[in-house]
């Protein structure tokens, strides 16, 4: 077993012997490639965590190192949704986007995972790549929408500091590119089944991914692994975040976790607000002023006494969500009248 795999073990022993792992409703392997890593080793970790009867168990994998023989080993081991990495179905914008498989591996990959077992697949997509045209991008959904996954996820490309990508501005993508996409996937997902239950998440009744709502609903969850964030009512925290460091502390007994911070009341019902502002359940009519509903109107759709994002209201949903207001405690019905 590799020294990580033995670091997360001992991590994991040690979140139950202090009365921090309850029986989890969700696990979720993600973060670089866990495809990478045996297949005995990711179960042997599953096996020591406890989990509810019928708890969500997903596995991100690249399709280029997908086997038949893999996705038995996870089925058999207790993992029951996949995560592709499939980012886009024509060659070239893989290329751009430094990928190394193609369009024939994520079918191969697809057909074994349900030649193996598994119902619950995710294909996790990326528009904005350098020199990907709309009609690319039209190509690629036609193509995921060919395999008839339970669950898609659409994200545009996004710059990340320091990285080679932001210092090639040639290679940035346009704003208005990137709606033009999202808009076409929206109405294209829609037609072949698929509800859009959160901003980049589409999926069929049923199939949605009940980790990520984990997430949205602010939810406790420990991360084991390094770098890996927790939380728990308020308190965020997040591991060493070199696997070197993170190997040492499970072997010399020392914390694995970097730091953290405390949530103010405030600031966690905000990110809450926010958090549901992007689902398709939204947020209740009072926490927008009268004044902010009428100039945003374009971009919300009234729902009883919610408000939820229309598609275009998606597109800018930071500018909505900056308006939302968190009501006192004790105000009174006009409050938002006079905010």
């Amino acid at each position: 077993m590799s020294a990580h795999s033995a670091a997360c073990i001992t991590h994991l022993r040690h979140l139950s012997e202090t009365g921090e792992l309850p029986d989890a409703a969700s696990v979720f392997f993600g973060g670089g490639t866990p495809s990478l890593l045996p297949a005995e080793q990711l179960v042997r970790i599953l096996a020591s965590i406890p989990r509810l009867e019928g708890a969500e168990v997903t596995v991100e994998c690249n399709p280029d190192n997908s086997s038949p023989e893999l996705f038995e080993a996870y089925l058999s081991g207790g993992v029951n949704r996949i995560s592709f990495g499939v980012q886009s179905m024509v060659d070239k914008v893989l290329l751009s986007l430094g990928r190394h498989h193609d369009r024939s591996n994520v079918e191969r990959s697809v057909a074994w995972a349900r030649e193996a077992g598994f119902q619950s697949l995710n294909l996790d997509l990326i528009y904005g790549g350098a020199g990907e045209s709309l009609a690319d991008w039209s190509e690629t959904i036609e193509a995921v929408i060919e395999l008839d996954p339970p669950h898609v996820s659409a994200y545009a490309l996004t710059i990340e500091a320091g990285t080679p990508l932001a210092s090639d501005t040639s290679r940035h993508p346009d704003d208005d590119d990137l709606a033009d996409k999202y808009l076409l996937a929206t109405e294209r997902f829609a037609a072949a089944g698929l509800v859009n239950y959160e901003i980049s998440n589409w999926a069929k009744p049923g199939f949605e991914c009940q980790h990520n709502w984990l997430y949205w609903m602010q939810g406790n969850y420990a991360g084991v692994g390094c770098a890996a964030h927790s939380h728990r009512d308020g308190h965020r925290w997040w591991n060493l975040r070199t696997p070197e460091r993170y190997v040492e502390a499970a072997g010399n007994d020392k914390a694995f976790t970097a730091t953290g911070e405390q949530l103010s009341d405030d600031v966690r019902a905000l990110e809450g607000l926010q958090l549901m502002l992007r689902t398709r359940f939204g947020v209740p009519l009072r926490h927008l002023s009268r004044k902010d509903l009428e100039e945003l109107d374009h971009l919300l759709e009234v729902r009883g006494d919610r408000i939820v994002l229309t598609p275009e209201g998606r597109l800018l949903a930071n500018e909505v969500a900056n308006r939302l207001i968190v009501i006192p405690q004790g105000a009174t019905d006009d409050y938002l009248t006079i905010t």
